[in-house]
């Protein structure tokens, strides 16, 4: 957590002055990274892999599936960062949107389906290992503690859809609500958890 701190202010001297201009910093990075800066992008990764590699495991636990798809989600990234717009969300929480559909992706695709069939048992062990030392790497960019700020529904349907990788339509089976419920109480959410991100 301090380590990212520090990356994060260092980031923040290059690119403003006023070190407590949060909203420049952004702005700046994403023009950088819009301008194809292998530097920016570089520190992009830095701050930002294991952030997205917890994401994706909680889909796909699988250590080195999930790093394939953190790649490949990198290179995504790089290849549609002009398509992402600051006035309409921050960059991580884009970036994380994209690896965690990629994440899902591969696990609704055929791939997986047959990469699981022929799993053995120390494989599934390797993988719950892996799966437990990665799983808290979103706690360092503090998600997982805002939710705290929830009420309780509203943290459970947040908990599964964003740290399970389920779809709404499956949040509102496993709870059985009504899916408009499941879609305002997390439109709700992600409107009271903004104001830390702003």
């Amino acid at each position: 957590m301090i380590l990212a701190s520090l990356e994060t202010n260092a980031v923040i001297t290059q690119y403003c002055e006023n070190s407590d201009c949060q909203d420049c910093l952004e702005r700046n990075f994403v023009r950088d990274l819009q301008q194809h800066n292998n530097v920016s992008f570089r520190k992009l990764y830095v701050l930002y892999a294991a952030p997205l590699l917890g994401i994706i495991m909680r889909i796909v636990p699988a250590r080195e599936i999930a790093e394939d798809i953190l790649q490949d989600s990198f290179v995504k990234i790089w290849k549609s960062i002009n398509t992402f717009d600051p006035d309409k969300g921050k960059l991580f929480t884009w970036m994380a949107k994209l690896a965690r559909n990629s994440a899902i992706d591969y696990k609704r695709g055929k791939t997986c389906s047959k990469s699981t069939k022929n799993e053995d048992i120390d494989s599934v062990f390797v993988q719950i290992d892996n799966f437990h030392c990665v799983s808290d790497k979103t706690d360092a960019i503090g998600v997982r503690e805002l939710t705290t700020l929830l009420s309780e529904s509203q943290k459970k349907i947040i908990d599964l859809v964003y740290f399970h990788g389920y779809t709404q339509a499956e949040v509102s089976d496993e709870l059985q609500i009504p899916l408009g419920t499941v879609k305002s109480k997390i439109r709700l959410a992600v409107k009271e958890l903004r104001v830390y991100f702003m």
